[in-house]
């Protein structure tokens, strides 16, 4: 039997909890720059407000109008929220897997073992031990193979009568929730593969899964064959507990507020380099060559202005001082005076696994990789920056705006929660 535990508008619900004041309020969540309107609580969508990735200038005064609390992205209570939310959720089963940031797999293994007190009233005890502890609201749903516990979590959170728990362990069970499912809420069916799938009839998720499988691979691919028989019983998808490394890496922000120093511009690049420095350590990689950008908006009034330089290595690295020196080299190549900045980034375009790049016996490596071992060490247990390459600048001027940002009650020390207690 599989689970899977996914949050109720994971950003919104993360908001409700250290302010008991806006639990009963329409609450949106902003993107970064509090550009787009990125998550909204139930209230919200029952109220007809909140439609994802709508500017939010567009929309303000409807959300004024509706008495919205607004709120900036705060990823760092997010981040801990879940995981305090997967380490309870793990504790269920013997075998887990984090899907995203508000969504786990529970595995139980293949064997016939079956809780006690059953399994509904099991994943009402993992819902209820997630809101005692995290005081998150979850959905949570269990099936035989993972597509059909995401069909059973559809149905916990969207159809009626379910109150944020479904099991589909019955054949009856099974087709009744399948057959009020439309084929694109079928995990892993696109808004494109549902559209050719409703030419040929295929309408709900019912309908796939009655579809002949070796039909379904000749028309579309062995992906959606293995959903028809997942929709049936029989598991076919699986997950490895490390994900694959990334053939590419960027980081990429626009500004809070236009950039036109240089000076600036260069600290913008090197905190990207550093980003990207650390996230090729943690997957083991190399970079061979790296990118960097910087460009206006292509919505000013002004003229359009784009750069980009690329760096290849002599020696293939990671070291976050021999990238950030050599994109900050490019400052003056990517820099225009007068232009107004609203965006740069870095990337790393070609990258090699450490176990197999073999150095070259005439090409030095500038690496220092107890140094760059001791960095991560410390930002890893004290906080991500806790130590940084002064290339990065003391005051960043280039933040994200974040102007309705909510306090980082778990993460900053200044912004932990007080609670006073009056003499009687």
């Amino acid at each position: 039997m599989y689970a899977l535990c996914d949050v109720n508008s994971m950003y919104a619900s993360c908001e409700k909890v250290f302010d008991p004041t806006i639990r009963n309020k329409p609450v949106v969540v902003l993107t970064n720059n509090d550009g787009c309107i990125c998550a909204a609580c139930n209230i919200a969508k029952r109220a007809g407000i909140g439609k994802k990735f709508v500017p939010y200038f567009q929309v303000k005064q409807e959300l004024e109008k509706a008495g919205a609390v607004i709120k900036s992205s705060n990823y760092e209570l997010y981040a801990d929220l879940s995981q305090r939310m997967m380490e309870t959720c793990t504790r269920f089963a013997p075998y887990s897997h984090i899907y995203s940031i508000d969504e786990c797999f529970l595995f139980y293994g293949k064997g016939a073992y079956k809780p006690p007190e059953g399994w509904f009233e099991h994943a009402r005890s993992i819902r209820r031990t997630v809101w005692r502890e995290v005081r998150l609201p979850i959905g949570v749903g269990m099936g035989l193979t993972p597509t059909l516990a995401k069909a059973a979590n559809h149905a916990a959170k969207r159809l009626d009568g379910f109150r944020g728990v479904a099991v589909i362990e019955t054949e009856q069970e099974r087709k009744s929730i399948l057959k009020q499912m439309a084929v694109s809420d079928v995990w892993g069916i696109g808004r494109r593969i549902s559209k050719r799938l409703n030419d040929i009839g295929i309408h709900s998720a019912l309908d796939l899964a009655n579809a002949r499988a070796d039909s379904m691979r000749k028309m579309f691919s062995v992906l959606i064959a293995d959903t028809v028989l997942e929709l049936n019983g029989h598991a076919r998808i699986s997950w490895d507990d490390v994900r694959s490394p990334k053939k590419q890496i960027f980081s990429t922000r626009s500004f809070g507020q236009r950039v036109t120093e240089k000076q600036v511009l260069r600290q913008a690049i090197a905190t990207h380099a550093a980003i990207i420095a650390r996230k090729l350590r943690k997957q083991d990689s190399l970079a061979v060559c790296v990118m960097v950008f910087a460009h206006s908006s292509i919505h000013a009034k002004e003229p359009y202005y784009r750069k980009a330089m690329v760096c290849e290595f002599s020696a293939p690295t990671n070291d976050t001082r021999v990238i950030t020196k050599a994109m900050c080299s490019q400052i003056d190549a990517i820099y225009a005076e007068g232009v107004r900045f609203y965006k740069c980034g870095v990337g790393a375009l070609e990258l090699i696994d450490t176990s197999h790049y073999q150095p070259d016996m005439f090409v030095a490596s500038q690496d220092n990789k107890a140094l760059m071992g001791c960095l991560d060490f410390i930002n890893n247990k004290y906080g991500r920056n806790t130590m940084y390459l002064a290339a990065q600048g003391i005051e960043q001027k280039f933040a994200m705006r974040r102007a309705f940002l909510s306090p980082q009650y778990t993460t900053r020390l200044a912004d932990l929660p007080k609670i006073y207690c009056n003499d009687v």
